[in-house]
């Protein structure tokens, strides 16, 4: 096996997430070494039989709010002390995420991050082992905001 084999792969501290199992192909994500767990904005979330739980992801606020309807199981509950210092009680939910050419399994809190910059934070339980985050770089292994291709206008 080479050495760039087992190396992992450098990451930006912030990147563009895919959900494929739910639909969402790019959502900003902020890499948060300093969380364990990482985190995702909803705007709803109700309970649902067996053991499920439905929830509305914010994909973007802005320039016009995009959400998308997911049921998931509920892997767990859990205790959060955010950067607040305040201790909240949060369900959890496992799938796998995109980050560039990385599929990960994660498990993800389901929070209002409403007001922060990016939609999901990703905590260093989810890249362990698969990658490192360079802090001085944005956008590493996805495209950046504002890079999608547009299609050409036909001049007729």
């Amino acid at each position: 096996m080479s050495e760039t084999e087992l190396s992992p792969l450098v990451i930006g501290w912030r990147e563009r997430v895919a959900i494929r199992d739910w639909g969402i192909k790019r959502v900003r994500a902020k890499i948060d070494t300093g969380a364990r767990t990482s985190a995702l904005h909803v705007s709803r979330i109700e309970e649902l039989d067996g053991g499920r739980i439905g929830f509305e992801v914010v994909v973007r606020e802005r320039p016009e709010r995009v959400t998308r309807w997911v049921e998931a199981d509920l892997a767990r509950e859990s205790v959060v002390r955010p950067s607040s210092g305040k201790r909240q009680r949060r369900p959890v939910v496992q799938t796998t995420i995109v980050i560039g050419p990385l599929e990960l399994e994660a498990e993800i809190s389901l929070v209002c991050r409403q007001g922060m910059l990016c939609r999901m934070l990703i905590g260093r339980k989810a890249i362990e082992g698969r990658a490192v985050v360079d802090p001085s770089r944005r956008y590493v292994v996805s495209a950046s905001p504002g890079s999608r291709k547009r299609k050409k206008r036909n001049p007729a």
